[in-house]
Parts: structure tokens; sequence; C-alpha cells
């Protein structure tokens, strides 16, 4: 029971950090910065979803040693992880397909569990919880509790981690709360009741983006009379004459192993 209750409070937790702003702006929304984020990963250009971006009250110079603790900060894949961590090829594609940072972003399904694409990892949790709680479907349903903590959600506690340190040094800076949404299916948010000023835009913590990782750092000013129905504020990996904020990209390293 301990070891259910345990998984039950991660996934609540992983439910919190989950959650975005509404990604349509309600007509009340009053001052309104709205972000559309495009980005080209080798010939594909797509919106980025389920991504998190932050805003800093203060400009990119008052932010000066956030954003170099941003720029600055090692890269490591969730490949790289996950692999170091002793997860199997089938788990590491597994996650890459849905880009998940941890077991709970997606339903585990039959196929995951069965045939030539099962994951090793899945079939032995539920394996455990037949016996612990006597009945496969429940083995199954809490399949994540049976998973190693590494395994089950160490990448995202690692990126959480690094987030939360960063918060903490811009809200120490400014005096003032950090505000955050997230992307929708279609790469859209919208920061709301926004104070008239200078901010600086960021996901804080590097995206992964093909073999690249993407760190966004951008200044913003917003307006009294700035509502949702105007033009975005176009995000992107890619210079354009209509984009606002160009990511800053690097090389992912390559992981030990395949290193030596």
């Amino acid at each position: 029971m301990l070891r259910s209750a345990t998984g039950i409070s991660v996934l609540l937790l992983l439910a919190f950090f989950c959650v975005g702003q509404t990604p349509s702006a309600p007509q009340s929304a009053g001052t309104v910065l709205r972000l559309r984020v495009r980005v080209k990963v080798g010939d594909a250009t797509k919106g980025l979803s389920r991504k998190r971006f932050f805003l800093l009250k203060g400009s990119l110079e008052q932010n000066k040693s956030v954003v170099e603790a941003t720029e600055r900060r090692p890269l490591l894949s969730r490949d790289c992880f996950y692999r170091s961590a002793g997860a199997s090829e089938a788990l590491i594609k597994w996650l890459k397909e849905n880009d998940c940072e941890s077991v709970y972003c997606r339903e585990i399904q039959t196929d995951d569990l069965e045939g030539a694409g099962s994951v090793p990892e899945f079939v032995t949790a539920v394996s455990v919880g037949e016996r612990e709680f006597g009945s496969r479907e429940l083995g199954r349903k809490w399949l994540t509790v049976n998973l190693p903590e590494k395994l089950r959600n160490g990448f995202y506690q690692l990126r959480q981690s690094a987030l939360q340190s960063t918060i903490k040094q811009a809200e120490e800076i400014s005096g003032a709360k950090v505000l955050s949404v997230m992307t929708d299916r279609n790469g859209t948010a919208y920061f709301t009741d926004l104070e008239p000023g200078s901010y600086t835009l960021s996901n804080l913590v590097a995206t992964e983006l093909g073999t690249n990782a993407a760190v966004w750092n951008c200044d913003v000013q917003v307006k009294q009379d700035d509502r949702a129905f105007e033009k975005p504020f176009l995000i992107s990996n890619r210079k354009d004459k209509n984009v606002k904020c160009v990511a800053i990209e690097k090389p992912l390293p390559l992981c030990e192993s395949a290193a030596k």
C-alpha cells in the first residue's frame, strides 16, 4: 500500500507540473502575450507541443545572471540519461516516440506489454504487480510503482531540480513570481492578465530538438493594450523576418558509452 501511495503521489505531482494556462485565451484575459512556437527539425517544420515557457519580470540585461546560467548548464539528453540508468532500448524508444520525460506522459498499451514491441521493464513490473495485487489487471494499472525510480521519472526529476533552482534565482532577482505556460498541440500558449512592462521570455532548461538542444532567452515588451487577437509572438529555432525569438542551439553530446 505504501508503494501504491507513493506512485499516486508522484503521478499527481507530475500532473500538476504538466498543467499549462488555457490554450485559448478567455475573452476577459486583459493584457495578453500570445506565443506561437514553430521549430524545424530535419526537413520538418511543426508546432512545438507540450513545452513549457517562462516569463521573468525584467529585461534580459536585468536577468543576465539567470540567462547565463541557462546557457552554460551542461547538456544531458533523455536517451543518455536513461541509457546510463540501465534502460532497455525498447524503453528508450517508447519514451522518444512521444517526446516523454517520464513513463507518466502517456498511457501504456497492450502492445507495450506483449509481442515484438513489448518493453521489458513494463513486462517485469506487471508480473511483480500481479503477484503483489493478486490481479494481472491491477498489476498493469499500477505497473509504474514497480519500476525503479530512475526509470520511472528520473530524467523528469533531474530537469525539475534544475528548473526550480533557476526559478528561485530569477524570483530573488526580480522580486516577482515567474509565470509559466505550456504550449498546446499546435505550439500555441497564452500568458494572460499581465502588467505592462519589460519581461524575459525563456524555456529556462534546454529543449531537445532532434540531435540539438535549444535554449530561448528573449526580451519582450508588454503593452497596456496587447490582446490575444493581435499577431502572436513568434518563437523558432530558425531566423525569419517574422520570428521575434530565435533559439541558441547546441549539439547534444554523445552518450559516454558511445563516445568511447
